[in-house]
Parts: C-alpha cells; sequence; structure tokens
C-alpha cells in the first residue's frame, strides 16, 4: 500500500501515519516529492486490509494498492522517475550519464590511463574491477583491496567518480570504503545475503540484470535493496542468454521501455557484456540511448590484446572518443544530453 499524503500535511501528521503503519507490523518507506509526501507501507499482504483506515488520520489524502509485487520499486509508489545522486553528479536526469574503464584493474598505470582518457572523451564515471567473479576458478580474479587503491589514485587524479563490483557480502564495508557506487554483477543478481548488504551500506548500487533473469525478478532483486532503505539504485540491462551464439549474450534492448513503465529507477545498459564484441559496442549504445536508456557501461582498455579480461569487447580510448563524438547530437536529438 501507499498513503498519500495531502499537499502541505504537517511533519507531526506524517509521522502518526508511519507510527501507525508500524503498529500494525509493516514498514514504513518515505518518498518525498515535489508537491507532496508518499509513505509506503510494505510487508505481509495478507493484512493489508488493515491499511485502509489510515485513509481517516489527519492529512492523509487516500490510501492506494501497490498491484506489483515490487512494491518501493514501481512507478506506483512514486509518479516521476528517480534521480540517483553521487556528489554532484545526477543519474538519471536529462543528461545521459556514461561510466567507462577496464573489465578489470590490472595495474595504477593501466588504470590512470584509461582514466584520463575516459574523462577526455566525456565520461563521468570510471569502472574497473577489483574483485572479479570468473566463470573459470583458474582465471584472473582481480586485485581485491590493491585494485581499490589504484582506483582511488585514478579518482584523485581525474575526478571521476568510481564504480566497482562486490562480489562477497563479507567485502561490502571494504569497497564501500573506496567506491562512489557498488555494482553487484549479473551473477549476483539473486544473491539475497548480499543485495541486502549493499541495502543496508547506504551507497548507490548499480544492479545488473542476470543472464537468465526475467524483468519481474530483476525488479525483485532491486526491491531486496529498496527494502533495507537504500533507494539509490541503477538498473542495468547487460544482456541475456538465448539461443543465438553470433553474440556473447542477446542484449534486450526492449527491456528499457518495458522497465520504464514499471519502475522509477535509473535505466542503463552495457552493450560490451551484451555483444561480447568491442565492433559491436558502437552500434548498440546508440540504440541504447534511442530507445531511453539513461546512461551507458563501456568497457575501454589501452591495449585491449593484453587485457586479463574481456579484451575483445573492450574499445581502445581513439574508438571511444569517437563514440561519445558521435552519442551527442543522438541524445540531443531524443531530448537529451551527453
Amino acid at each position: 500500500m501507499i498513503i498519500v499524503m495531502k499537499t502541505g500535511a504537517h511533519e507531526s501528521q506524517i509521522q502518526d501515519v508511519i507510527r501507525r503503519i508500524e503498529a500494525l507490523g509493516y514498514q514504513a518507506h518515505i518518498i518525498q516529492g515535489t508537491q507532496r509526501t508518499v509513505v509506503g507501507a510494505v510487508g505481509d499482504e495478507r493484512g493489508k486490509d488493515r491499511l485502509q483506515s489510515l485513509e481517516v488520520m489527519p492529512g492523509v489524502e487516500t490510501v492506494v494498492p501497490i498491484l506489483h509485487p515490487f512494491k518501493l520499486a514501481s512507478r506506483e509508489v512514486k509518479g516521476g522517475k528517480s534521480i540517483v545522486k553521487v556528489g554532484d553528479l545526477e543519474i538519471g536526469g536529462p543528461a545521459v550519464v556514461v561510466m567507462a574503464g577496464p573489465c578489470s584493474v590490472e595495474s595504477e598505470a593501466q588504470i590512470l590511463q584509461t582514466a584520463q582518457a575516459v574523462k577526455a572523451a566525456g565520461a563521468k564515471v570510471l569502472r574497473g574491477g577489483a574483485f572479479k567473479p570468473r566463470t573459470s576458478p583458474y582465471a584472473f580474479q582481480g586485485l581485491a583491496e590493491e585494485g581499490l587503491k589504484y582506483l582511488d589514485i585514478a579518482r584523485a587524479a581525474t575526478g571521476l567518480k568510481i564504480v566497482t563490483e562486490v562480489v562477497n557480502p563479507m567485502d561490502v564495508e571494504l569497497v564501500a570504503t573506496y567506491a562512489d557506487i557498488l555494482q553487484v554483477g549479473a551473477r549476483n543478481v539473486q544473491n539475497f545475503a548480499l543485495l541486502k548488504r549493499v541495502g543496508e551500506v547506504g551507497k548507490p548500487v548499480l544492479l545488473k540484470r542476470g543472464m537468465a533473469t526475467t524483468i519481474k525478478e530483476f525488479l525483485m532483486a532491486a526491491e531486496y535493496i529498496l527494502s533495507e532503505g537504500n533507494y539509490d539504485v541503477i538498473l542495468c540491462e547487460r544482456g541475456i542468454r538465448t539461443f543465438e551464439t553470433s553474440t556473447r549474450f542477446t542484449l534486450d534492448l526492449s527491456a528499457i521501455p518495458v522497465l520504464g513503465k514499471l519502475t522509477h529507477l535509473p535505466l542503463f545498459v552495457d552493450p560490451s557484456h551484451g555483444t561480447g564484441q568491442w565492433d559491436y559496442v558502437a552500434p548498440m549504445a546508440k540504440a541504447a540511448i534511442a530507445c531511453g536508456a539513461d546512461g551507458l557501461i563501456i568497457e575501454v582498455h589501452p591495449n585491449p590484446a593484453e587485457a586479463q579480461s574481456d579484451g575483445l569487447q573492450s574499445l581502445k580510448p581513439q574508438k571511444f572518443q569517437q563514440l561519445m563524438d558521435e552519442l551527442r547530437p543522438l541524445a540531443l536529438a531524443v531530448g537529451r544530453r551527453l
């Protein structure tokens, strides 16, 4: 249920509603709008009829049931789009935000060189993995805290925000001390212990769709984070597994308008993982902006042939610069900016 407060409702009235929601055994989540406040009541569906009585409380305009199982992620709970603020950077607003960098942090020199190149091209966030969940246990697993320290050095040198993946719930606090945005990768989209932990820590979260995750399951994964009180969640489509083998995955761009209809959360696309080949990244990045994505996350490496992971899908810095130049007029054409 969502409890819509009247325009100009007093803070004391809002607090009375929250106390009543909690007394009925539900969690209260406050969503501040530009004109009014909405309070979400999340809990056991079997007792939802008791919440209807809140309609008679002072300051309450109406009580509305949320039809979707993903309550806090639903557009029903918030009419407009959410904007995730990372310092002075706004994600989900008029500007299309680009995150770029290597799949894996390999050395201080490599991440510094890449950070300087992607910033010059117009990226706002540096991506780079310090903890890498790999299909093979024998593949490069990342530099762990050493890699996080290199990302920190690159941030200090360029001013870029940092997004990096966290794999283990026990590492969340460590990664959060370095990262501006915590990434939960496709293979962990239904690691519920991890989702709860990143929800508790309070840093913005980039949540990637799993390779076999339905849109409903994807939104329910986001709900785990939101239910812990962290509303700064960014969803990322990065390809699903189908019968097609011409690309690494099938990049489901139809998910962007579908998600845009269902949720208020910002929506990103990862054309690098979605295709698995560098020469397909640019056309799919353009298509992502055309279909309404709020941002892109793109792999860039100074020497893809020697990359420890995902070199085949990484753009060289000059190709990334070219792509950014081509994206700017496209963003303007759809009423955005880059």
